[in-house]
């Protein structure tokens, strides 16, 4: 069941990682997420009040998770508007999946060589399917540098939000209320005037989904977390750029090269050694 719901928040995650970087490119990264931030929670705090009581320490934790995960989607979104979608995104997602693997093994998690095999195969997909094509230097500003400080943020959201998992779905809540708070902080540090919101109906919808899958996929997150070990539900779910790859290619044409294509049929692979395992 965890690997299941594990890779369940992979699809979601990439799914609304697209329609962010859809709607980033018709609008910008902050007025998106004013918007896709609160949808989520929106759909998130009905499901929550049924899942328990909250806990004062628990959504003290899944606060600074917010933190992390809110600057992180700041610096992702950013990262998706200078695109390819189909560099930006593995490379977050190899950072998102480094971090909570190594934490959860450092701690102790038992997991069989299968498992680690595939686990391993699961990050050389990621390398695999971000190799941009060119050879020049990458200058800091680009986008690979960019998903790759959004996918520290992102795996560092993992970790911390697994520390405050109470058996509710609080903590995840207080973790959306803190990142929209750091979206909101420098929403109003950027405004040179009146701050604008999203007006275009088209863009508008598909901010409002892109939070909504955005939510779904933390929530599965969460219970993959709470049925297993960290180390394997954060590799899983980091391998959300797949699905975003895809998309990517059947709504832009953006192309697959064949070393990216060999690194989904290695993350294939390498999900079948995790299951296995």
């Amino acid at each position: 069941m965890t690997i299941l719901l594990a890779l369940a928040s992979a699809i979601a995650f990439g799914a609304g990682d697209f329609c962010g970087g859809a709607a980033t490119r018709r609008s910008d990264d902050l007025r998106v997420l004013l918007v896709s931030l609160p949808a989520g929670l929106c759909v998130l705090l009905p499901v929550a009040v049924f899942t328990g009581h909250w806990h004062a320490a628990q959504l003290a934790w899944g606060a600074i998770a917010g933190v992390a995960g809110g600057g992180g989607l700041l610096v992702f979104y950013r990262a998706l508007a200078m695109g390819p979608m189909s560099v930006v995104a593995p490379v977050s997602g190899l950072m998102a999946a480094v971090v909570p693997a190594a934490v959860g093994i450092a701690h102790g998690d038992r997991i069989g060589l299968t498992t680690v095999a595939g686990i391993v195969l699961c990050l050389i997909a990621i390398c695999f399917v971000s190799i941009e094509r060119g050879s020049g230097p990458v200058r800091l500003s680009g986008g690979p540098v960019l998903a790759a400080l959004a996918g520290t943020s992102f795996g560092l959201f993992f970790v911390i939000l697994k520390l405050g998992d109470d058996g509710t779905l609080w903590p995840l809540a207080a973790s959306k209320v803190s990142g929209f708070a750091v979206v909101v902080v420098v929403a109003v540090a950027r405004r040179r005037g009146p701050l604008a919101l999203v007006r275009d109906r088209a863009t508008l919808g598909i901010a409002l989904l892109a939070g909504s899958l955005d939510m779904l996929g933390n929530t599965l997150y969460v219970l993959a977390a709470r049925l297993g070990v960290l180390s394997v539900a954060g590799v899983l779910s980091s391998l959300y750029p797949a699905s975003t790859v895809l998309l990517a290619r059947l709504v832009y044409g953006e192309r697959l090269r064949p070393v990216q294509r060999v690194g989904l049929l290695i993350a294939v692979v390498g999900v079948g050694l995790v299951t296995t395992g």
